[in-house]
């Protein structure tokens, strides 16, 4: 069984907040996972302090392989000469020098994607025809019953609920890109809340008997959550097994001062296409009772 946490809009500067940091952190150990994506917005403004900040966070992570990619505010918006000429050069510095990148682990490949574009669309992000070549590649490399996993700060599909945002040009291509290449899921943030859902929900796509299961993460330690997210803090645990993909999407309480299990969302593997009798009704204690091996 592959097991991994999904944060996402760290957001390190004025609107971050240093206790759902802890308690990330503390959950993080708690669940012990095999990795840990972070789909970006490490930082509010890309100063130098705060990624020094986010640099000092990712540290205290659990002793993982860990997924970055870049957010828009990893770039700087008001510091122009900077946003035109080198802007990732702090992002580079105290992140990931790899702006497009591979991690393997046992039984998974992901590509991470940056999806920022600092010189046409600050907000809403793009994919490219190079980096969609990349990811072919890197997915046509790794083994043959590795999951593939997409990981982009931008998303995919709106969230189904009143904020009425609308999806990263290109969008609809770039997933039809991704279900050729036998991609199962697109991790994400951007949203600042939850959606876990199917791509055929926002489009028909060029396959209807296939689709790609699409997680965005809210906002894991800012207090710039939107929507019913509002104020609120989250993250995922998605956990794979060769029948089924579970991801628990964890919000943090002021009740209990932790992290805990809010939702429980469960899809067939691509390769199977439907649960079988038993593959269902996962638990959210962190054992294994259930969930197909």
């Amino acid at each position: 069984m592959i097991d991994f946490v999904h944060a996402s809009d760290i957001h390190f500067g004025e609107p971050h907040r240093p206790a759902a940091a802890e308690a990330f952190v503390e959950a993080a150990h708690r669940l012990d996972p095999d990795a840990v994506v972070i789909s970006g917005d490490f930082t509010q403004r890309a100063k130098v302090a705060e990624y020094e900040a986010a640099a000092a966070f990712l540290e205290r992570l659990p002793d993982v392989p860990t997924v970055v990619t870049p957010g828009n505010h990893d770039v700087p918006v008001y510091r122009i000469f900077e946003r035109l000429l080198a802007p990732h050069r702090n992002y580079r510095q105290y992140i990931s020098d790899e702006l497009d990148s591979v991690t393997r682990i046992q039984g998974a490949t992901f590509v991470s994607l940056d999806s920022t574009a600092p010189h046409t669309a600050i907000v809403n992000g793009r994919i490219r025809r190079r980096q969609l070549d990349f990811a072919r590649e890197a997915f046509a490399a790794s083994p043959p019953e590795d999951v593939r996993i997409l990981v982009a700060h931008h998303h995919f599909a709106p969230a189904p609920d009143y904020e009425g945002d609308r999806s990263m040009p290109g969008a609809r291509n770039v997933l039809d890109a991704l279900t050729d290449m036998g991609v199962e899921l697109v991790l994400g943030g951007h949203l600042h809340r939850a959606y876990i859902g199917n791509s055929l929900d926002v489009f028909p796509g060029r396959r209807r008997d296939q689709g790609v299961t699409i997680v965005q993460s809210g906002t894991t330690t800012s207090g710039r959550g939107r929507a019913r997210e509002r104020e609120k803090n989250s993250f995922n645990r998605i956990r794979i097994g060769s029948r089924a993909v579970e991801i628990t999407h964890y919000m943090l309480f002021e009740q209990t001062g932790r992290f805990e299990p809010f939702s429980l969302h469960a899809f067939p593997r691509r390769r199977q296409g439907w649960f079988e009798s038993g593959t269902i009704g996962l638990p959210l204690d962190g054992a294994s009772r259930g969930m197909p091996s």
